[in-house]
């Protein structure tokens, strides 16, 4: 027995288990490392929030109207941040590209610094003020989330009173043309829990808001319930949503040519046709912070092709030394 010669499945199972965990963290790190262009599929349900935030947006000018909002909903904490943070900034730069009024807040105090960061890392390329283009309500108490969300069915501004910076909301030029969820045209909650479920509860039941989520890929199976019925409009699940979203920005929103040599944004309309056709190289974009869905896709892919990899070779295994053991 001790001489059997060993054939490749028994040296396979007898590895040491570092060398996988070694082939597996490979598989993360080098598509990070060294990024390459995939395919993003955009699914329906990513597709519908994009449009949701799109439909006040002028065929003529693709800009927004002023009296139709989005609000924000930052319910998470930094260790969700990598599958959450890139569709917040996706879609709060379709917002500012479209002069869309966004709202902001937070109910959890470590969700503060990362809404705080999203806002910061999409105004980059844009020319947004606080106040006339955004507002931040900022953190306020999860005690208060039932009346504030109850609130702004009759009036934003007396429910939240006081931004982010201490002003008064009522005051602020923004709010000139929006009182309460009538010209709230969508509220995106960006969760890894069933936070959403309360904003369906109190605010779509209520007073019939439009309601969007943003949740981790663990959560999605939860939503979908409330997707397929209609309650929510649409839905962003895990890293592919938000990829998917990503995506939709660049091929619309911000979608980019080049005249004489130099490269200017020229947003057009959302059409399948043109999504379908669409082959934006992730290398054409310069700003990391914009591709971070996708360059996490690609790393998450060549892991779980590993993975299933190994799952196949230990099966093969099984099965060629089980066979080789009933013949002796």
């Amino acid at each position: 027995m001790a001489n059997e010669k060993k054939n490749f499945f028994d040296r396979m199972q007898a590895l040491d288990r570092r060398y996988i965990y070694l082939v597996v963290a490979l598989a993360i790190i080098l598509p990070l490392i060294i990024p390459f262009n995939s395919k993003t599929y955009v699914t329906e349900p990513a597709e519908n929030v994009y449009k949701k935030i799109d439909s006040f947006v002028s065929p003529e000018t693709n800009l927004g109207r002023r009296d139709r909002a989005v609000l924000l909903v930052f319910n998470h904490d930094a260790s969700t941040m990598a599958e959450l943070f890139p569709m917040e900034v996706s879609i709060l730069r379709h917002c500012f590209q479209r002069k869309i009024p966004v709202f902001t807040i937070c109910f959890l105090p470590t969700a503060k610094p990362l809404m705080d960061y999203a806002l910061q890392t999409a105004k980059e390329d844009f020319n947004v003020q606080s106040g006339i283009d955004y507002v931040n309500f900022g953190f306020k108490p999860w005690a208060l989330f039932t009346p504030i969300v109850l609130g702004m069915g009759d009036d934003i501004a007396k429910a939240v009173e006081t931004d982010d910076e201490g002003r008064i909301v009522e005051n602020l030029e923004i709010m000139k043309e929006i009182k309460n969820y009538n010209e709230m045209n969508l509220v995106v909650d960006f969760a890894a829990s069933a936070a959403v479920v309360r904003w369906i509860t109190y605010a779509r039941s209520r007073f019939g808001a439009n309601v969007a989520a943003g949740v981790t890929a663990v959560m999605a199976a939860d939503n979908y319930p409330y997707l397929q019925t209609g309650q929510l409009v649409g839905m962003l699940a895990g890293l592919k949503g938000a990829a998917e979203y990503e995506k939709l920005v660049d091929v619309f929103a911000m979608h980019r040519v080049k005249e004489n040599g130099v490269e200017k944004i020229v947003s057009r309309n959302y059409s399948k046709e043109v999504l379908k056709d669409s082959w934006i190289k992730l290398s054409d974009i310069k700003n990391t912070s914009y591709k971070m869905a996708r360059l996490g896709m690609n790393a998450q892919t060549i892991a779980h092709i590993m993975i299933i990899v190994f799952i196949v070779l230990g099966n093969i295994g099984y099965f060629v030394n089980k066979k080789r053991d009933a013949k002796k």
